[in-house]
């Protein structure tokens, strides 16, 4: 009988097909350790690219993985985390990581700065690697489209960081959309109270930090000297960097509509974006207004609008309904009420009218977990179906174009008759530069 050595990758293939009913619990997920002939594949091998902030979030959230490989611009970042994890390989550089690791690795989870989620998740992806990305995905539309199309060709469990599709609120508040509690849904407002304006640019040269590699740092980003505005952690108020507050936010709160109206099914067909203050060449706008208007899902249905706000622009209506306190949330316009929500609750207004309403069964099971149903997936060899993850990229993907398309309308100036099958703003060729925007060579995906 011949023996063959099975690599990590087709272990977990092969181990997630002797998973059976017995295996589920009794949120419909089924339990992460899995067995195989030769011992027990329990964990996976994963590299992550980006520690520190919301990295050294997800370092925690698959702290019981096999986190072997850590990868940051900064050193200082990974000698702190080495004291933590010392078994893990450091680098400085991604691609020498991948390259070196080789069959080693299952996954990798990426947090760096926006304009380099793709240039690193996708080099992962083309090597087999199940991936963890960081919101808004990619830094524009044709980035994202290509993290779409590489999972799906590589058959990859993909998730990207909405942490907040992970909690129960979110949950109970699809279920009561779903269930037609307010109606049918014809128009929603959100808004997030974030606001990112540009530092004044120094006067005199600023000596980059001896452990910060500025070249990886930039990435695909053109060359220019060292910018302590940039990093670190101030780069979201700048374009070639990030999108501002909408970038950063509206992944979050556009993931709870997108969830409830099943908008990942259709597309925006029109985007229009205003703000009292000018469009700056450089730095990103803020106390923005973007208005979307969405193609109907359903034959004979009205178009759907969205607008999202930033900053100090907020709906004229949080008066209305007492909602001034809140910095941030969602409502849902209904032809037979209205729905608030934020990360942590949610009302049925107005108020008197559902006094004694009895909130829909509970249909959405309770989550393992953001980081832990991505683990489970890769474990049970889920790949890119539809049942993977709940933030799988060809859903979330969606969401994040369609913020990234409001960002970019702002910056066009002018109102963007949109065609998502060909990626084409039809009335404003000049957009075609933000869509798929400049890259240094050897940066492209």
């Amino acid at each position: 009988m011949t023996h063959r050595n099975y690599t990590r990758r087709e272990a977990l293939k092969l181990a997630s097909l002797s998973l059976g009913s017995s295996a589920l619990l009794a949120t419909g997920f089924p339990s992460p350790s899995i067995g195989q002939e030769g011992g027990v594949l329990s964990k996976i091998n994963i590299a992550h690219v980006g520690i520190a902030r919301q990295g050294a979030f997800s370092l925690e959230g698959c702290s019981g993985e096999n986190q072997i490989a850590l990868c940051d611009v900064n050193k200082s970042y990974l000698e702190r985390e080495k004291e933590r994890r010392p078994n893990a390989k450091l680098y400085q550089d991604f691609r020498v990581m991948l390259d070196e690791m080789g069959d080693q690795l299952d996954a990798i989870v990426v947090a760096t700065p926006d304009h380099t989620h793709a240039v690193v998740a996708i080099a992962g992806m083309k090597r087999g690697l199940h991936c963890y990305s960081e919101k808004p995905l990619g830094h524009d539309l044709y980035q994202i489209r290509q993290m779409r199309k590489t999972a799906l060709e590589k058959n990859l469990v993909t998730q990207m960081g909405t942490q907040i599709h992970a909690l129960d609120n979110y949950r109970r508040v699809v279920e009561l959309v779903q269930s037609g509690a307010i109606g049918k849904v014809t128009d929603v407002k959100v808004w997030c109270q974030n606001r990112y304006i540009a530092a004044p640019k120094p006067t005199e040269p600023v000596q980059c930090p001896a452990d910060l590699d500025w070249d990886l740092w930039l990435g695909p980003a053109a060359e220019r000297p060292y910018d302590p505005r940039l990093c670190p952690g101030t780069w979201r108020s700048f374009w070639d960097f990030g999108n501002g507050a909408m970038g950063d936010m509206a992944c979050h709160y556009l993931d709870l509509p997108y969830w409830a109206l099943g908008l990942d099914k259709t597309d925006p067909i029109s985007v229009e974006t205003t703000s009292p203050n000018p469009v700056d060449a450089e730095t990103c706008g803020y106390d923005l207004t973007a208005k979307y208007v969405f193609a109907p899902l359903k034959e004979g249905d009205e178009p759907l609008t969205l607008s999202w706000q930033d900053g100090q622009a907020r709906p004229e209506c949080l008066k209305e309904f007492e909602l001034e306190r809140f910095g941030a949330g969602v409502l849902f316009f209904g032809t037979d009420g209205i729905l608030f929500s934020n990360y942590d609750e949610h009302a049925l207004l107005p108020k008197s009218k559902f006094e004694g309403f009895t909130p829909p069964p509970r249909t959405i099971p309770k989550s393992l977990g953001h980081h832990a149903e991505w683990i489970d997936a890769i474990k049970r060899g889920k790949g890119a179906s539809e049942t993977s993850t709940t933030c799988r990229f060809e859903y979330s993907g969606k969401i994040a174009e369609t913020v990234l398309l409001g960002c970019f309308a702002y910056r066009c100036g002018k109102k963007l008759e949109y065609d998502a099958a060909t990626m084409k703003a039809t009335n404003c060729p000049e957009a075609d530069k933000y869509f798929k925007q400049y890259s240094r060579p050897g940066w492209e995906v």
